[in-house]
């Protein structure tokens, strides 16, 4: 501890404010790559290999420092090379997917117009679902994301439309079973398999979709949109609560709360007016 606090009396003003700013860079980095992963089986595997780094580091240079060994400082520096290459081989998945959100990467892509076209066209396709009696469970993220979910279903990646979505429910489709996710204006994945809610005297009696929405709300924030196959009525899950038979305009309401104000801030820039005057006339 009277090392470290030496070090930095004997630094000048310059020095600190370099080291200081090297350490919200490294912070930065770190705390992108572990956004980027949330919700991720490689999220752990991340964070153990950093605080292996860090704590070997430390303990290292400490053990060279105090009794002059060189050699185990040269066989650390091969091991951070063998990490590297580990991980490399262990983040492949997540490295894939970053390149290729670079490569299709849209800035302002998902205006608020954009998401509230969304929003409509998936009342669209519940309101037909429902009349059709179609089965469906749509999932909409907000901060908490679900990527451990969605690695379990069948990459879609395509822009909203109630045909689309009419079609992936549709029974004689591979992909109507299990859950639909949609995030902003995309369809990410569909026949995503989802948690499903305890049994209990109060979830007994709903059938396995109406379960599944409930059990994936109680850890997240997202919001769910649940078509009976057996009745058509709609139902929407939220913080482990079951909202039955909701009417199209209260659909309209939930949709727009979790699809257009829960989008980034970049992406509502100039509309905020507009948007609120169409959040306030769907609501009345």
């Amino acid at each position: 501890m009277n090392a470290i606090l030496e070090y930095i009396l004997d630094t000048t003003f310059n020095e600190q404010l370099i080291v200081a700013a090297e350490l919200l860079l490294i912070g930065i980095f770190v705390y992108a790559i572990v956004t980027f992963l949330e919700g991720t089986r490689g999220e752990r595997l991340f964070r153990g290999m950093i605080f292996v780094l860090v704590a070997g580091s430390l303990i290292l240079n400490l053990v060279v420092k105090t009794f002059d060994m060189e050699r185990i400082a040269f066989l650390y520096n091969g091991f951070l090379i063998a990490i590297l290459i580990i991980a490399v081989i262990a983040f492949q998945p997540e490295i894939r997917r970053g390149l290729i959100r670079i490569g299709q990467t849209r800035f302002f892509a998902s205006s608020p117009q954009q998401l509230s076209r969304s929003v409509e066209e998936i009342i669209t396709a519940v309101s037909q679902m429902a009349a059709d009696r179609t089965g469906a469970i749509i999932v909409i993220p907000q901060q908490v994301a679900l990527g451990e979910f969605i690695e379990t279903g069948v990459r879609v990646d395509a822009k909203v439309t109630s045909e689309l979505i009419r079609t992936i429910f549709h029974a004689k489709t591979v992909l109507h079973d299990m859950a639909m996710v949609i995030q902003a204006d995309r369809i990410v994945a569909a026949r995503v398999q989802l948690p499903l809610a305890e049994a209990s005297s109060q979830f007994g009696r709903l059938g396995s979709r109406h379960r599944a929405a409930i059990g994936v709300t109680t850890s997240s924030d997202a919001v769910v949109v649940v078509v009976s196959e057996e009745t058509g009525t709609v139902s929407v899950a939220i913080d482990g609560n079951l909202i039955r038979n909701v009417s199209e305009a209260q659909l309209r309401r939930y949709l727009t709360t979790a699809l257009v104000e829960a989008t980034p801030v970049l992406e509502k820039l100039g509309k905020l007016s507009r948007t609120e005057t169409e959040k306030d006339s769907a609501a009345s």
